[in-house]
């Protein structure tokens, strides 16, 4: 896919595939587990700094490759959620968490309302702005975005495998969902392991259900992509889903 580069090595955002064929713009709020050098790894220990605590493991693989299948523009976060989650607020307290589940965030302790207000100016606000423009581009945008989580939370067990998560407009997820029936042997559920009670559906709330955009949220347990093979299973069968889904609320996700 094409990609626009950026010259600052710590820049919030990149775009891929912009002009893209389809009218769906696929996002990935926790793409990166990179941490600028000025955080001094936000005082993680190594083994910490690829955990799930700093991004989503296996979720921009299965972005990019549901955006090649689809042929729709990519946005994806390229820091981590733990220097600023694109999927928070700025007055969120987990937009920069002192603690992500069991795991101290030193670097994120005590920070000053002026700290975190310049890391939402440098991070959050070119990310929310570019992610704006981009569905402003596509005539009629279907959001979708991707993330996946730990199997074991807080030491209890997750037995959903896929989780497709929405707010208020139901339209997309519902239809994903009807879709996924009878294709996996996976288990498939609504607004787990998380909701909209737990804030997690920013990006929705944000960017499409004001504008009336369709819009679902994907969660994928990350032990389900392990290998590029299992990226690649999971974002064939993903794209799949989108295609039919998007038929049945009468919108293409292949024309722009």
């Amino acid at each position: 896919m094409n990609q626009q580069d950026h010259t600052k090595p710590d820049h919030p955002i990149a775009v891929r595939n912009a002009p893209g064929d389809s009218a769906i713009v696929v996002v990935c709020e926790h793409a990166s587990a990179h941490i600028p050098a000025r955080f001094a790894d936000l005082g993680l220990a190594p083994e910490v700094r690829q955990s799930h605590a700093v991004w989503d493991p296996g979720a921009l693989a299965v972005a990019e490759g549901l955006a090649e299948r689809l042929g729709a523009t990519l946005v994806a976060a390229t820091v981590s959620r733990l220097v600023y989650d694109c999927n928070r607020p700025p007055d969120a307290p987990d937009a920069m968490p002192a603690r992500s589940e069991v795991i101290r965030v030193p670097g994120n302790e005590g920070l000053s309302d002026a700290e975190r207000a310049e890391r939402a100016h440098r991070y959050y606000t070119p990310f929310r702005e570019t992610l704006r423009e981009v569905l402003a581009g596509k005539p009629a945008p279907i959001l979708v975005t991707m993330h996946s989580f730990t199997p074991i939370y807080h030491g209890q067990t997750r037995a959903v495998q896929i989780g497709i998560l929405h707010d208020t407009d139901t339209r997309l997820a519902d239809a994903l969902l009807e879709a996924a029936e009878g294709t996996t042997a996976l288990q498939v559920a609504r607004n787990e392991p998380y909701g909209p009670e737990h804030g997690v559906t920013h990006t929705l709330r944000d960017q499409a259900l004001p504008q009336g955009h369709p819009n679902v949220m994907i969660e994928i347990r990350n032990d389900l992509l392990t290998t590029p093979e299992d990226q690649d299973k999971i974002a064939e069968l993903l794209a799949g889903w989108l295609r039919v889904a998007c038929a049945r609320i009468g919108e293409s996700p292949c024309t722009a």
